[in-house]
């Protein structure tokens, strides 16, 4: 098979999976089930591609990056809640993050983040480029109808397919990928609290189980 066409294939099946895991009640057994499909997908994806690169050794520059790219989003988040369209849509993402276990919430985000970055920082820049990677991995996340999420898998996949071209691998992406996921679940829920309310009764404009 064309590996164009397999890549294609894999994005269009992991976005579909995508989609239905947010469209499920949070902390739903249909939730992590679709979930724990969509790393899987990801992760055999990459590796069915060919080769994935590990390179260059780095540690403390991808944290770094990571916190930084965090901070970047707290900052934005704050501007966020005042124009509703953006606060009812980040606040619908992060209602996920406080049901259910807490750790398998945190392991559920962090597995997929890592299999998000096997399959599109591995072998698939060199497949279609890195403009196309960005594309794929913001198109990726439409079925979700959340435009947080697409403007955030554009900003984000901008910054992790520059750290793929810079280091020749996925070990600095998978670091910041994991390290700014793991700020953005701990820190960012409180500053949506409100508007989560909200949602829980009845006001499901942009919320992702609509």
């Amino acid at each position: 098979m064309n590996r164009r066409w397999l890549a294609a294939g894999i994005a269009f099946a992991g976005s579909a999976l995508l989609g239905r895991a947010l469209s499920a009640p949070p902390a739903s057994t249909r939730f992590f089930g679709t979930t724990a499909a969509v790393a899987a997908t990801w992760l055999a994806g990459g590796l069915a591609l060919g080769r994935v690169p590990r390179g260059k050794r780095q540690v403390v520059a991808p944290v770094v990056v990571g916190v930084g790219a965090f901070g970047a989003f707290y900052a934005a988040a704050l501007v966020s809640r005042h124009i509703p369209p953006l606060d009812r849509a980040i606040a619908g993402v992060l209602d996920y993050s406080e049901h259910g276990s807490p750790r398998l919430v945190l392991l559920t985000t962090l597995a997929t983040g890592a299999a998000e970055e096997v399959f599109f920082r591995g072998a698939l820049p060199e497949l279609i480029g890195p403009p196309g990677t960005v594309a794929v991995y913001a198109l990726a996340t439409t079925p979700t109808r959340n435009p947080a999420l697409v403007l955030a898998a554009v900003v984000m996949g901008t910054l992790f397919t520059a750290q793929r071209n810079l280091t020749g691998g996925i070990q600095a992406p998978v670091i910041t990928h994991l390290v700014w996921s793991t700020l953005m679940l701990r820190y960012l829920p409180p500053l949506f609290e409100a508007r989560k309310r909200l949602i829980r009764h009845g006001d499901t404009a942009f919320h992702p189980t609509v």
